[in-house]
């Protein structure tokens, strides 16, 4: 996410890191190179131009206290102006209304239906009674698309396949929605793949006939400065409420998470980093501008744990810890939670100082299959006792894994590692509570 604008502002601010004072020309030297990085990074020129001329003058205007560095302050200041930039704080989502409609708009190839599902998926997990409606009556298998994604989230998908006329579909959804109970209604309108006005004037009619509570602009990041002006000809027309950025964990620059907000005037609510349902963000401009400036992300990774993670689970495996119980149904139960957490070269680089470590190692989604097939493979008696996996039971597993004897041992010994490391972490913390009960006593 944003790899090339990460590395050009660390180069950039990175002239002013050695020095002992702030001039005007070692700030001018580096404001140049900032504003070089946005344009670079498909920013709007007068967006660029205007954060890099207010970066400028408080970057000279203020004084550096004796234990800040001048770069570590440029650091400070350029976080500042990209999280202003990008809206300032979290925008929140208005569901109110009986039912709350969002109607869903963009470009075909957007990724509106997808978002749609992630969204719904979202949603419910905040316990609301949610109903998708199928209103893309053009692209081929778009309502088949919906219905499945509606499946594989448990929620209800709202579809007359036969019925041509969008407004038509709204309106007995919203219906459909009142009778049922439905707290929250998504309607999945048609895109074109180009702006035109007979998609305006049909979703002008979807939104007159349903009265959306919320309209969102769902925008595909990668096409940068483009999206920035295809927002804007649909807010000049539809008045949306707010910004979806989509496929965020591609090669994308980041002009359009960085203009957008400046130029239409709507905060970007949510970003997609990828086609899970699970891999969906609210956006926090703050959070933002720590990723873009490899100060990593904490919160929002601490977020994802808490959503795919069960207290209940993870009190029982932190017994077990304690115990010295944890074993391979254990690990492998953890490595499925990861895994829905999202992309995990994404999720190590929210991890402060991470991100320029792994930003050219390539690591997939897929890296976690092999020593998953290995646990899968052991019987349930040997992923409970690995001790008992004897060189017979070893080819056995790499036979049924596809993987060789020598990755089997490589497996075993890493966890053996994690379980006496395990076992010293418990010991410490039974000393540590021993001293200070004596303390208290």
């Amino acid at each position: 996410m944003f790899e090339s604008l990460q590395s050009q502002l660390d180069k950039a601010i990175k002239t002013l890191k050695g020095q002992g004072r702030i001039t005007d020309i070692n700030v001018a030297t580096t404001v140049k190179e900032i504003r070089k990085a946005l344009i670079e990074a498909d920013v709007n020129y007068k967006v660029a131009k205007t954060v890099t001329d207010s970066i400028k003058e408080k970057a000279i205007g203020r004084k550096v206290m004796i234990d800040v560095q001048p770069g570590q302050l440029l650091v400070k200041i350029v976080h500042e102006e990209l999280t202003a930039l990008m809206g300032g704080e979290k925008a929140e989502l208005n569901v109110k209304g009986e039912p709350a409609v969002i109607l869903m708009a963009g470009l075909q190839g957007s990724g509106k239906t997808t978002f749609s599902a992630k969204l719904a998926n979202y949603l419910k997990k905040q316990n609301k009674s949610i109903l998708l409606v199928a209103a893309d009556v053009y692209r081929p298998a778009a309502i088949d698309q919906l219905k499945v994604l509606g499946e594989q989230i448990g929620v209800e998908v709202f579809a007359e396949p036969e019925n041509k006329n969008p407004v038509d579909i709204a309106q007995k959804a919203l219906h459909f929605a009142k009778a049922n109970n439905k707290k929250i209604v998504i309607v999945d309108t048609a895109g074109r793949l180009a702006v035109d006005e007979a998609m305006m004037q049909e979703i002008e009619q979807v939104k007159n006939a349903v009265k959306p509570t919320e309209i969102l602009f769902v925008v595909d990041s990668m096409t940068g400065q483009d999206a920035v002006n295809t927002a804007k000809a649909f807010n000049d027309r539809l008045n949306f409420d707010g910004v979806v950025l989509t496929k965020l964990d591609g090669d994308t620059r980041g002009g359009a998470a960085l203009s957008i907000k400046a130029v239409v005037e709507k905060p970007i609510k949510f970003i997609g980093t990828g086609e899970k349902m699970e891999a969906l963000d609210v956006f926090y401009p703050d959070r933002m501008a720590g990723r873009i400036l490899n100060m990593g992300d904490v919160l929002s990774l601490v977020e994802k744990a808490q959503q795919v993670f069960d207290e209940k689970e993870a009190e029982r495996l932190a017994q077990k810890m304690r115990k010295n119980q944890f074993d391979f149904e254990d690990f492998l139960s953890q490595l499925q939670q990861i895994k829905k957490m999202g992309n995990i070269k994404d999720l190590m680089a929210m991890i402060p100082g991470f991100g320029k470590m792994v930003k050219d190692v390539d690591i997939s989604d897929d890296a976690f299959k092999p020593v998953e097939a290995i646990i899968q493979s052991m019987t349930p008696y040997e992923r409970q006792r690995p001790d008992v996996i004897d060189a017979s039971r070893k080819k056995r597993i790499a036979k049924g894994s596809g993987t060789n004897i020598q990755d089997i041992n490589n497996l075993l010994k890493q966890f053996g590692e994690m379980r006496k490391m395990m076992k010293k972490m418990n010991a410490m913390s039974g000393k540590m509570a021993g001293g200070v009960a004596k303390k208290i006593r």
